[in-house]
């Protein structure tokens, strides 16, 4: 990492190394758009992390360009006040501070702005697909002076870099691609009609806040639609807008059409748009930021040595572990607790309205999980030595507590190990890593190989017994479910022994298509048999666009509506619609959830000891939940 944590100058900034936190919805702001307790503490803890820059978050430029009810606003002076102390906390904290500016043009909702969106042309979004009204000369003449207007707040209230969004679909993106442009006057057609509009958005900014303030602009250098920009398009853009004033470029791709491209998951590749951004820095004088699924310092190292960018830019990195930069520059690399790209950040902000995290539970809640020494110290006997009882084991012994954690399997990690088997998530194993560490470093006694029953539990005789026991796979009641040519997950994903040459895989949810694609993959002929009418139901949107593409690209088919009646030697049957159906295989997997175990509870309830269940084992549900579940009673006993 000799590159990464040298410093960087351009235009009147000091970068004191590469590393910037890039502009990443937290949506911790009020309804009202306003500065929160909880957005300070969010940015504050960022900026501290070590990086050189942060940028706040898509800050809207005008009513009818908001996403949601709690994104920030600079259309009114009355913003200017929250913005100047949010700068504040980021600047005492030694990071550059930068804000973006944004208007999301078709991409929001008649809900959230009581109006239909406006948009370049008559084209609806493609996942929200309400009406839209085509901009006027005049309205956009208007929306260009409401960018400047945002621009002259932000400088006003402190901000060292003002960035312009003009990628992800948003209204400044609609303009610049044919996808979504189809206008035919001078803000269409030609690459230099697209371009206008973002052209003269930079040139009014310009005008207003001097030639020497620093001024980024956000690209999708890539949509991956038909008729969606190019790289070759992005750089003509470029250097267009390099001419009417920009300092900066972050390139990053993706619209509202692929948004896949936009927060890339865990089946896509690390830095898989590192490319795009070394073409444009061979193609322009000005700074380059590469973002895009960076969360390894040895990886941002490499593009820097590459000369493919001058910036990094750690999103979900630094939502994940606010102290990855510090970290990395020290050489703490197994103490990173590593983004593994879930989208559970995505995910929890369109379904909750509020950003989480799977691996960091403190995120946006940095105001309500404190660590605090205990109030008495306790000896605490936590069973079970998955996500849940890993994280109250380490963070009970950090608050001063004597811990041990006893597990009947030889290794830590419970779920995580199976989920951290197929190629595309080996990732998770940087979960099991750094709990691992944790554990270590807390002085935690882990005694494997052991299954807890009621007399260990009293020879042990604990204050306090955390039961983080897990579950158990459900199995069908159906006619020769017992047959050898039944085979458990594990098996499968562990690879023992040969992988059939065709398979059903009896279950399409998360679990069930994660198997079916791993077994696609190695050559096998795959069914996946599913009750409801569509497979991947609790994935994430994105994770789920991206998975079921790939099973679709491997050949697997699709059984939905579709009930397991019986299994033979050779094959399944099923009723599909009414109708029976024979399959022939030489393995089916049963993937259709698990049950808690609860064995243990039952035999150690009506003890003296203070007990607590978490995870799995008071009902099977997500790795976030079990871990979040361990913070706060680790927080709390």
């Amino acid at each position: 990492m000799q590159m990464l944590f040298t410093p960087f100058k351009a235009k009147n900034l000091t970068f004191k190394n590469r590393l910037v936190m890039p502009a990443l919805a937290s949506f911790l702001f009020d309804d009202d758009g306003n500065i929160t307790d909880a957005i300070l503490e969010h940015y504050r803890r960022r900026a501290a992390s070590g990086v050189s820059m942060v940028i706040v978050e898509a800050c809207a430029v005008s009513p009818e360009g908001i996403v949601s009810r709690h994104q920030g606003r600079i259309f009114d002076d009355r913003f200017i006040e929250g913005f100047s102390r949010l700068a504040k906390v980021i600047k005492e904290e030694g990071a550059i501070a930068g804000i973006q500016i944004h208007h999301a043009g078709r991409q929001t909702s008649p809900r959230v702005i009581k109006q239909d969106p406006v948009a370049p042309s008559p084209l609806p979004c493609p996942t929200i697909r309400s009406n839209v009204q085509p901009l006027t000369k005049e309205q956009i003449r208007e929306i260009v002076k409401k960018f400047a207007d945002a621009a002259e707040r932000a400088v006003k209230a402190g901000f060292d870099l003002v960035e312009v969004h003009g990628a992800h679909g948003y209204l400044i993106n609609q303009f610049l691609s044919r996808f979504s442009n189809i206008r035919q006057d001078e803000y269409g057609g030609s690459i230099e009609g697209r371009a206008r509009f973002a052209k003269e958005i930079i040139e009014e900014i310009r005008s207003r806040i001097g030639d020497e303030f620093p001024l980024s602009f956000k690209i999708s250098a890539q949509e991956f639609v038909p008729n969606g920009l190019t790289v070759e398009e992005s750089i003509e853009i470029i250097k267009i807008l390099i001419k009417a004033g920009i300092d900066f470029i972050q390139v990053s791709a993706g619209c509202d059409a692929t948004p896949e491209w936009i927060c890339q998951p865990m089946y896509m590749k690390k830095a898989c748009l590192a490319d795009s951004a070394g073409k444009i820095k061979e193609a322009v004088s000005i700074p380059v930021m590469s973002v895009g699924r960076i969360n390894d310092p040895a990886i941002a190292d490499d593009i820097l040595s590459k000369g493919w960018a001058d910036l990094i830019c750690m999103g979900r990195a630094i939502l994940a572990d606010p102290e990855f930069p510090k970290k990395a520059k020290e050489g703490m690399l197994n103490e990173i607790n590593m983004c593994i790209a879930c989208n559970t950040c995505m995910e929890s902000i369109f379904r909750r309205g509020r950003i989480e995290c799977l691996v960091n539970p403190f995120l946006g809640r940095e105001k309500e999980l404190v660590f605090k020494p205990a109030q008495k110290v306790k000896r605490i006997m936590v069973v079970g030595g998955g996500p849940a009882g890993m994280n109250v084991a380490w963070i009970a012994a950090k608050r001063d507590h004597r811990v041990r954690l006893f597990e009947k399997k030889p290794f830590l990690g419970g779920q995580l190990v199976l989920g951290s088997a197929t190629t595309y998530k080996k990732e998770i194993k940087n979960i099991i890593n750094y709990h691992q560490t944790q554990l270590r470093k807390y002085k935690v006694e882990c005694i494997l190989n052991t299954e807890v029953n009621a007399e260990l539990v009293k020879k042990e005789d604990p204050d306090v017994v955390v039961l983080a026991t897990g579950s158990y796979p459900i199995i069908p009641d159906v006619p020769g479910v017992d047959k050898d040519i039944v085979v458990p997950v594990s098996k499968i994903l562990f690879q023992e022994g040969p992988l059939p040459r065709e398979s059903i895989v009896v279950g399409g949810g998360p679990t069930g298509c994660e198997v079916a694609l791993h077994l696609a993959e190695s050559g096998s002929k795959v069914t996946i048999v599913e009750m409801l009418p569509k497979i991947g139901n609790g994935l994430e949107s994105i994770t789920r666009k991206v998975l079921i593409n790939k099973l679709m690209e491997n050949n697997v088919r699709f059984l939905t509506n579709s009930v397991l009646e019986r299994i033979e030697d050779n094959g399944v049957w099923v009723k599909s619609k009414g109708k029976e159906e024979f399959i022939p295989a030489e393995r089916v997997i049963i993937s259709i959830g698990n049950r808690p175990d609860t064995r243990l509870y039952e035999q150690i309830k009506d003890m003296k000891y203070e007990i607590y269940q978490i995870g799995d084992c008071i009902e099977p549900r997500s790795a976030k939940t079990a871990i979040y579940e361990g913070t706060v009673l680790g927080l709390s006993i």
